[in-house]
This record gives C-alpha cells, sequence and structure tokens, in this order.
C-alpha cells in the first residue's frame, strides 16, 4: 500500500466559497447578519411562548421546539463558517467535522419529525375538534416531543459511526461549506455502499415518511375545510394552517435540492447556495413565517411590547 494511502486526514478544507475572490470579505457581514437574525428571532418566539397564558397550546408547545432547533441548526454551522471568513482560512479538524455532521443530522431531522406531529396538531384540531383535549393533551405532546429529539439522535448517532469508517487517503479537500454525508461518501477511497444503503433506508423514515404523513394530514385537513359553510370560518381554518404549511414547503423544498442533485451533480456555485438554502436560510425564514402571518403571535409581541413601555414610562 502506498504512503498516500496510508495517509490519515486530520483536517478538511471546505471548498464552497473558493470561486467567490476574497469572499471574506464579502459575505462575513451578510452571513453574521442573518446568523443574529435567525437567533434573536427565533428567541422572541420561544420567550412569548413562555409568557404569554394565550399561547399555551399544543401548536405553540411544538413551535417553542422548533425555534430551538432553528437556533441549534444555525449555531451548528454558522458560527464555523463566521470564524473561518474571520481568520481567512476554510478549514475544518475531521472531530470537528464528525460533530458537525453528527449535530447538523440530528436537528435536521428532528425537524422533519416534528413538522409531521404539527400536522397531526392541525388535523386533530380541525378534523376533530371535539376530540382535540383529548388527542393532544399535555402528557401526550411531552412524549412526542422527545421521541422526535431521541428518533433523530439515534439515526445521526449512526451514520456518524458508519461515515467514521470511511478513508479519505489523503484527500481533504470538501467540495461543500459545512460537513455532510454526501460530499464525505464522495471523497472515501474505500467501499461506500453499506454507507449508501443505510442512507436511503434512513431518508425514507426521515423525510419521506414524515412528508407523505403531513401530506396525508394536509388531504383530511382540505377535506374538513371544504365542509364548513362559512366564508369566515374556512378563512379561519386556512389561516391556522398557512404558517405550518409555508414552514414545510421551505424545509422539504430545500432538503430535496441538497439531497436529491441532478445525476451530472451541482457545480461548486450552484451547490453552495443550495447548502446556504438548505441549512442558514430556513431558520431564519420560520420565526418571520410565524410572527407576520400568525395574529396571536403578533398579538403577543404587541403585549410584551406594551408591558415593557408602561415599565419605562
Amino acid at each position: 500500500m502506498g504512503v498516500q494511502n496510508q495517509t490519515r486526514v486530520v483536517e478538511f478544507v471546505f471548498l464552497g466559497f473558493s470561486g467567490i475572490p476574497n469572499s471574506h470579505l464579502y459575505l462575513f457581514l451578510p452571513f453574521l447578519a442573518v446568523y443574529l437574525i435567525t437567533v434573536l428571532g427565533n428567541l422572541m418566539i420561544f420567550t412569548l411562548i413562555q409568557l404569554d397564558s394565550s399561547l399555551q397550546s399544543p401548536m405553540y408547545y411544538f413551535l417553542s421546539h422548533l425555534s430551538c432547533l432553528d437556533i441549534c441548526t444555525s449555531s451548528v454551522t454558522v458560527p464555523k463558517i463566521l470564524m473561518n471568513f474571520l481568520y481567512q482560512r476554510q478549514t475544518i479538524t475531521y472531530n470537528q467535522c464528525m460533530a458537525q455532521m453528527f449535530f447538523l443530522m440530528s436537528f435536521t431531522g428532528i425537524e422533519g419529525a416534528l413538522l409531521a406531529i404539527m400536522a397531526y396538531d392541525r388535523y386533530a384540531a380541525i378534523c376533530k375538534p371535539l376530540h382535540y383535549s383529548r388527542l393532544m393533551n399535555l402528557k401526550l405532546c411531552a412524549v412526542l416531543a422527545f421521541a422526535t429529539w431521541v428518533w433523530g439522535l439515534l439515526n445521526s448517532a449512526l451514520h456518524t459511526a458508519l461515515s467514521s469508517r470511511l478513508r479519505f487517503c489523503g484527500v481533504n479537500q470538501i467540495h461543500h461549506i459545512f460537513c455532510d454525508i454526501p460530499p464525505l461518501m464522495k471523497m472515501s477511497c474505500n467501499d461506500v455502499h453499506i454507507n449508501q444503503l443505510v442512507t436511503h433506508i434512513a431518508s425514507l423514515f426521515m423525510s419521506v415518511a414524515p412528508f407523505l404523513f403531513i401530506i396525508l394530514s394536509y388531504v383530511f385537513i382540505l377535506c374538513s375545510i371544504l365542509k364548513i359553510h362559512s366564508t369566515t370560518g374556512k378563512n379561519k381554518a386556512f389561516s391556522t394552517c398557512a404558517s405550518h404549511l409555508t414552514v414545510v414547503i421551505v424545509y422539504f423544498g430545500s432538503a430535496l435540492l441538497n439531497y436529491n442533485p441532478p445525476s451530472a451533480g451541482y457545480s461548486l456555485e450552484t451547490d453552495t447556495l443550495v447548502s446556504t438554502m438548505f441549512c442558514i436560510i430556513p431558520p431564519m425564514l420560520n420565526p418571520l413565517i410565524y410572527s407576520l402571518r400568525n395574529k396571536e403571535v403578533k398579538g403577543a409581541l404587541k403585549k410584551v411590547l406594551e408591558s415593557q413601555r408602561k415599565v419605562y414610562i
């Protein structure tokens, strides 16, 4: 075996921004702004849900978990990108890469399952209103939320364990902006058939199954809404689903583009854009979607701001 094949990679180099000259000068402030908006926006949603009694319902309980996930997802990738811009070195150590991949897969996997549970909550509220309090009691909500976190962490642990067995034969350039399964498998110089098989099987449970469950839930929801005679009732029912449905489209749409590229693959520039749209932009959009399209959240924010103004007057 050659010396190169025996070389163990201890550091990776990200090439995602290599096509942008002086990227650290142009991209540091936009990425910093996106990260701050993401953290502050989701923290605002989480805090409002904890403070306002009108938001103490299953829908907002799950939304608080979604806000936590968005902060975590963004914090896994963006701070490292900002540090690399600051030091003008697009690198990451092997151990940091494995850790980044583990937490990124965990949080994105948990979010898919959580969105499916939120769809079921909307189904129970609209299609089974008389039984809603029994179907979505506090104990069940806590169990479902806990199950999504465990499910996502176990799935990610399996992928990370398999990825840690990959060998890179001295090749350390990742055509991406963060560590993820597809670029690492593409770099590997040993057999990746087991990794690919596990990835395909896991995607059925972590992506396809939640998406189909959401679609099925909204089919029943739509059928129930169409049976409502009053226009006001229909509009109210649609409004309770609009924010969640928008988040679902953004999440699964960006995931589809990121993990199902064309057979020829993306160019480096397109891959960088798609990666950004998948794990950086959606966490920023979610609090904006729920605050701008949700009257209860806007009402809670208005009450908090008014109470704070009275304190300082």
